[in-house]
This record gives C-alpha cells, structure tokens and sequence, in this order.
C-alpha cells in the first residue's frame, strides 16, 4: 500500500517538474482563486435568510412567541431592542399563521380571553368577575384602537359606575375614560381621525358620553373633539388638504413638461421644478335678474289686459249748482233751480306684463392659479458642453407657452418680459454616483461574477493541462529513440530432435507472432 502510495507521489512529483516557473504559479493563483469562489458560493447558497415576522411586541408577547418557536424547534432571531423576532423565510408565512391561531400575540392588551382562565372550583365571585369584566373591556378598547391608522400604542383605563336599579338612565352616573396614545414616528392625526377615536370609544363603552373622555398622546398634547375644539382641528385639515392640492398640481406640471419636452432631449436627461402659488378663497354669488323680454321698447310679454268705459247722460237736478255761488245767492244755501242736461265719462285699462326672471348661484372654482414659475435643467448632447441656442429658445418658448396659459385666469396680464422672468432653462451634464449594497445575497452581480470567473478559471485551468499533456506526449514521441527488439533465443546445439525445433518454432509463433517475424527476418539477413 504505501509503495503504491510513493509511486503516485513520483508520478505527480515528475508531472508537476515538467511545468515551468510562469505555469506553476498559474495553476495555483487558479486552483486557489476558484476554491475561494466555491466557498464563497457554497456559504452563500446555504446560509439561512431571515424575515422579520413580528414587530412592535412587548415583554409578554415575545416571550410567548419565543417559547412557541423553542417548543416547535424553528430557529429564530431576537432583535437588539426585544420587540422584534425574525424566522427563516421559508417558515415566516406558516409561523404567522400558527402563532395567530394560538391567540399568544395580545400587544399587551388582555380582552374577554381574560374569562377563558380557570377560576376556583366554587365559582368566580362578584368582585372577581367586576375586575375581569373592566380589565377585559380595557383590553378589547385598546386592541380596537391599536387597529386605528398611525396609532403604535393605547393605555386605556375606564371607570365604569355601579348601575343603580332605582334610578331612571337619565339619572345613572355616566362611565369615564382616560386614554394615552403613543402615534408612529412622523404621524399627525387630523381632526377626523381625533373624531374617530373619541366615537370608537363613545359606542364601544356603555352609558359613555363624550365629555367624559379625556384623550391625550405620550406627548402631552390634549386631543379635542370637533364640539370642543373642532375649530382648530377644521383649520388644520383645510390647511393640509390645502397644500396636498398644491403639490398634486405642481406634480401634475412637472410630469406633463418632462413629459413633452423628453422628446426633444431624450428620457433621463432633463429634470423640472415647478413653484406655484394657489389662491383658495372660494367665492359664492347668488343673482336674481329681472330683464324684458323686448329689449328694443322695454317690455315684457302681455299676458292679460283689461279696458273699462263707462258714460252718463240725463237731467240736472232741480236744486243743483254750487251753493253761494251766484251774484244774488245766499252764501251756504243752493242756487236758484234751473233747467238742463248732465253727462260723465269714466275709461280705465289695465295690462299685466311678464319679464325674464333669472336666478344664478354661482360658485367659483376651488383654487385659482395666483402664480407659477418653471426651472429646468437639460443634459446636453453628448460632446457638447451647454446646448444650441435654437433649442433653448424653442424650450423657452414652450415653457412660456404653458405659463401664460396657466395664468390666464389669474386676473393679471403678463407681458412677453414678465413670462419670460418666470421660465429658465439650465444646460449642465448631469453626474450620477451608483450607489453600491453592501452584502452579498442571491440575486448580487458580484456573485455571480465571482461564479463566473471561477468558471472560466476551471476552463483555462483545463485547457492548459490538456495543450501541456498533449505537448509532452508529442515530445517523448520525438525523442523517444527507436529500441533494438529482444528475440527470443533458440539454443540449436542442445536441441537434438527435430521435432522439438518446430515445436517451439510453432509456439513461438503462436504466443508472439511479431518476435516469430522479427527472428525469421534475422534468420534471413544472416544468409
């Protein structure tokens, strides 16, 4: 055994001498270049990947999750703070589900499971079950809270009175509560979401009016519902929709000018911003009109007309006249009679007109466009430094263009000059710096470059050792010197009998024809 071992030491030994110097220090720059490559891809490929499945826990529940896992033998991960717990990502899914099917993640609120606990074998007492029944609706409250948009965190404590059989529901002492929220990072909640929280409350405790809800966040901002203190709340909602709207058009711009002038530049080589500034007074007006409808005369339509003449003839009165009138009268006493004829006429005429009665209630638009300016940078062509004065005044012209037309209906005219104040072009190449990931993963190019090249390190490995066996093998051949054949000698002196001359002739014949040739050929040349 270790002479077979010693001979393929020396035959290794006498293949590695052949190489030279530059080839020896090849082979092992590769052999070691690819035995780091599939090392580094076999820890790769087999390392465990992590994914976060439970965060925001506290004390309680990462403990219970961290027994369930324990018990089930599922490898984990516990963060620095405590609060968060990653498994094997092939596992995340299916630990989640196990672990909300067990109820152990209660975000420290304990809710109506509070009376699945065992109780003593007499039975639950009346106070025991009052402390279980506040405790569990303090916990279903927080859970329903803890539920709500941008709420991290909810410590909810009621006080809820003894119910008085004797007394009318209107004269019950009426529930309390005292709630702290603790908001994510960066959230604000506007005046609908406060309303929101004190009618969750309101309508999940009974006999609760909203007055007796005192609602703060760990900051030690007092939350006001809309009766109390909606005012501010109003304000501040408008303000925010307000400036969402502003960006949404300032976006709107941006996107639409890229958009257009990416066709002349090209995509990826120009950037805008957009300033604007919105006028939100909203303006109602009510008109009531009245116009003829025959503008030319001034009238209306006839609708109804009325003509009335009436006439009277016959005879004076004996005693008529004006009383002390006449030259022998007595003052206050009637005239002399006399004799004659009396006649009246009376004519009326009455037209109803109707006229065109307008009724308009109009309501400006929400926002008016008080001012607006666009800036833009564009990459120039590549082997130019700045760009071609015929494009940046075509790009000024249609960033004019959308200006004007924006501005329109501000009230204000602006001249050529003014529009052209408002718009600016900047030409200056663009530099980007590629951010590189630390870490390497599955889909990283620097692995599967790494595999690559030890790939084609293996290849070159290969094909150097075969071009060099080859280039040996041709070598030997050439100097490999022809060798004189061995003949096998028959002794004639001491053979006596014929017969075993030819027998060992035809033996020899037989075993080894090519030493039979080679004797007769020698047999012959002696001749």
């Amino acid at each position: 055994m270790n002479e077979r071992i010693t001979q393929y030491r020396d035959r290794m030994l006498g293949y590695w001498n052949q190489f030279g110097k530059k080839q020896k220090t090849f082979i092992i720059a590769t052999v070691t270049f690819a035995l780091l490559a599939i090392i580094l891809l076999t820890i790769q490929f087999s390392k465990t990947e992590y994914d976060v499945a439970f965060t925001g826990l506290d004390s309680t529940d990462a403990a219970g999750i961290i027994n369930y896992l324990e018990s089930g033998g599922v490898p984990y991960k516990l963060g620095p703070d405590g609060s968060t717990i990653s498994v094997p990502s092939k596992d995340a899914a299916r630990v989640k589900v196990d672990v909300g099917s067990q109820g152990i993640v209660q975000n420290g609120s304990i809710g109506l499971e509070a009376f699945n606990e065992s109780s003593s074998l007499i039975g639950m007492t009346d106070n025991e079950f009052s402390v279980k029944y506040k405790t569990a609706i303090n916990g279903e409250v927080e859970k329903l809270l803890k539920r709500m948009q941008g709420i991290n965190d909810a410590k909810v404590l009621l006080n809820l009175p003894t119910e008085n059989v004797f007394a009318s529901p209107e004269d019950q002492e009426k529930a309390s509560a005292s709630i702290v929220l603790s908001f994510k990072p960066g959230y604000r909640p506007n005046q609908e979401a406060v309303d929101g929280y004190f009618n969750l409350v309101k309508t999940s405790v009974p006999n609760l009016p909203v007055e007796n809800i005192s609602l703060s966040s760990s900051d030690d901002t007092v939350l006001l519902p809309s009766g109390q203190g909606g005012a501010t709340g109003s304000l501040t909602t408008a303000v925010q929709e307000n400036m969402a709207l502003q960006k949404k058009f300032e976006s709107d711009v941006r996107q639409s000018v890229k958009q257009f002038l990416s066709r002349l530049t090209g995509p990826d080589k120009i950037e805008v911003l957009v300033a604007s500034k919105l006028n939100f007074d909203q303006v109602s007006q009510k008109d009531n009109l009245v116009t003829p409808v025959d503008t030319e005369n001034m009238k209306g339509i006839e609708i109804s007309a009325q003509k009335v003449q009436k006439s009277y003839t016959g005879a004076a009165s004996p005693s008529s006249g004006v009383p002390g009138t006449g030259e022998e009268d007595v003052v206050n006493y009637p005239s002399a009679e006399t004799n004659g004829g009396s006649s009246s006429e009376e004519s009326s005429s009455t037209i109803n007109y109707e006229v065109n009665r307008i009724t308009k209630d109009i309501i400006a638009s929400p926002y008016v466009i008080k001012d607006l300016t666009i800036n833009v940078a564009v990459e120039p062509p590549v082997g130019q430094d700045t760009l071609d004065e015929n494009t940046q005044a075509a790009i000024e012209n249609i960033l004019k263009n959308i200006v004007g037309s924006y501005l329109a209906d501000s009230g204000t005219t602006y001249t050529d000059e003014d529009l052209q104040r408002k718009v600016s072009v900047l030409s200056q190449p663009f530099h980007s710096d590629a951010t590189q990931t630390s870490g390497l993963s599955l889909s990283s190019p620097l692995v599967w470059g790494v595999g690559g090249a030890a790939l084609l390190a293996l290849a070159g490995l290969g094909i150097v050792l075969f071009r060099r066996r080859k280039q040996t093998t041709e070598e030997e051949e050439e100097l490999a010197l022809p060798l004189t054949p061995e003949f096998p000698s028959i002794n004639l002196d001491t053979v006596t009998n014929e017969n075993q001359v030819r027998k060992q002739l035809e033996t020899l014949a037989k075993k080894k024809p090519d030493e039979f040739v080679n004797l007769l050929r020698t047999w012959l040349a002696d001749e």
